[in-house]
C-alpha cells in the first residue's frame, strides 16, 4: 500500500473520530435554557409592547436593553455560529496548514492577523476561536487570535478611527496588536516548559502536506445535497451552544447595569486616575458588551473623560477579564490553569500601557 493510501486511511479515521465528537449529544443545559427564556422574554416585550411597559420604569429599561443589545450582537453571533458550522466540515490539517505551525512566531502572526482582519464582532470571534482550538490550534494561536479580535475587525477600526481620530486608533491597533503576539509567545512557553497543557487536539501534519489538494478533495467528497447546508447550520449551533449560554448571561446582567446604574454616573467615574482606571478594569469585567458597543463607550471614555489609557484598557479587558472570555475557555479547554492564566499575563500588559497613555 502507498504512503498516500496509508495517510488517507488515517485521515478518514481522524475524520470520522471528530465527526463522532462533534455529533455526542451534549446533557441538557438548564443556564442556556434559563438566560435564553430571559432574554426572549425581555425582546418580546419590548417588540411587542414598547409603549406600555416603559411607564413600568425598570422592566422598560431592562427590556429595551436586552433589546439592543441583542439588536447589536446579531449579525456577529450568526456569523459566528456559521463560521463554527463550517469549520466543522474543514479537515484538522488543513486549518493547522493555514495558520502556521503552534509554537513558533510565524504562527503567532498569522493568528494575530487572522483576528485583526476577521470582521465579526468579540462574541462571534469568541465562537470561531474556541472552535479553532478544538480544530487543533496551538494555545498560543489561539490566545494570539482572542486577544487581538475584540474590537479590531476592519469595520469597527474604522469606526474608532471616526470617533476619536487616525492617531488613537492606530496606537489602540499596534498596542493591541503587541498585546496578542508577547502573549501568544509566552503562553508557547508555558506549554513548552510543561506549566500549561498543550491542546489535546492537536494533529502532526505530514511532510510536503498541501491544504489546497486536502481542501479541494475534502469538497469533492462532500455530497451535494440541500442537506449539507442544514448540516452546517445545525452543526454551527450545536458547536456553539456552551459558548451561547455565557453570552446570554452577559446580555441580562449587561441589561441590568444599565437598568440600575444611570450613564451619567458611568461616564464621570473613568476619568485619568488610577482610581479611574480600577473602575474601568471592574466594569469592563462584568459589563457584557459587544464590540460594537464597547468602540462607542471606549471612545466615549476618551473624549469624555479625558482618559486614552482608560479607554484602551476597556477595549483590551474585554478579552483580558471578561467573564464570558473566561467561562468558554474553561468549557473548552476544561482547563481552570489555562483560564486563568489568561488575566494574569495579559492584565499587567493592559495597566501599563494604560498608565503610560495616560
Amino acid at each position: 500500500m502507498s504512503k498516500e493510501c496509508c495517510y488517507t486511511d488515517k485521515e478518514d479515521h481522524g475524520h470520522q473520530h471528530d465527526h463522532d465528537h462533534d455529533h455526542h449529544k451534549p446533557k441538557r443545559s438548564y443556564l442556556l435554557i434559563t438566560s435564553l427564556s430571559v432574554i426572549l422574554a425581555g425582546y418580546l416585550l419590548h417588540f411587542l409592547l414598547e409603549s406600555q411597559i416603559q411607564s413600568v420604569k425598570y422592566l422598560g429599561t431592562f427590556s429595551s436593553s436586552v433589546f439592543e443589545l441583542m439588536n447589536r450582537m446579531s449579525w456577529g453571533l450568526a456569523l459566528g455560529i456559521l463560521f463554527v458550522g463550517l469549520l466543522n466540515k474543514v479537515p484538522r490539517e488543513v486549518i493547522q496548514k493555514i495558520m502556521g505551525r503552534s509554537g513558533t512566531i510565524s504562527g503567532i502572526l498569522r493568528a494575530t492577523a487572522g483576528g485583526v482582519l476577521l470582521d465579526l464582532c468579540s462574541h462571534g470571534i469568541l465562537l470561531v476561536g474556541m472552535q479553532l482550538y478544538r480544530r487543533g490550534l496551538g494555545l498560543g494561536q489561539t490566545m494570539a487570535f482572542l486577544i487581538a479580535s475584540p474590537w479590531n475587525s476592519i469595520s469597527l477600526t474604522l469606526i474608532l478611527w471616526a470617533l476619536v481620530g487616525f492617531k488613537w486608533m492606530i496606537t489602540f491597533l499596534l498596542l493591541s496588536m503587541a498585546i496578542a503576539i508577547i502573549s501568544g509567545i509566552i503562553f508557547d512557553q508555558l506549554v513548552k516548559r510543561g506549566v500549561l497543557p498543550e491542546n489535546p487536539n492537536k494533529v502532526e501534519l505530514p511532510k510536503n502536506f498541501s491544504a489546497i489538494k486536502e481542501l479541494k478533495k475534502a469538497i469533492k467528497n462532500r455530497d451535494r445535497k440541500k442537506s449539507q447546508i442544514k448540516e452546517i447550520l445545525t452543526g454551527g449551533v450545536s458547536g456553539s451552544k456552551m459558548i451561547l449560554k455565557w453570552i446570554f448571561l452577559g446580555v441580562i446582567l449587561a441589561s441590568l447595569i444599565r437598568t440600575f446604574v444611570s450613564p451619567d454616573q458611568f461616564e464621570t467615574l473613568f476619568g485619568p486616575s488610577i482610581l479611574g482606571l480600577g473602575l474601568t478594569l471592574i466594569v469592563a469585567t462584568v459589563l457584557e458588551v459587544c464590540s460594537e458597543g464597547s468602540t462607542p463607550i471606549a471612545a466615549d471614555i476618551l473624549t469624555r473623560a479625558g482618559a486614552p489609557g482608560n479607554a484602551f484598557a476597556f477595549l483590551m479587558t474585554g478579552v483580558s477579564t471578561d467573564y464570558t472570555e473566561i467561562l468558554a475557555l474553561k468549557e473548552t479547554t476544561k482547563s481552570w490553569k489555562i483560564t486563568f492564566f489568561l488575566p494574569l499575563i495579559t492584565l499587567p500588559q493592559v495597566i501599563i500601557l494604560a498608565i503610560l497613555l495616560n
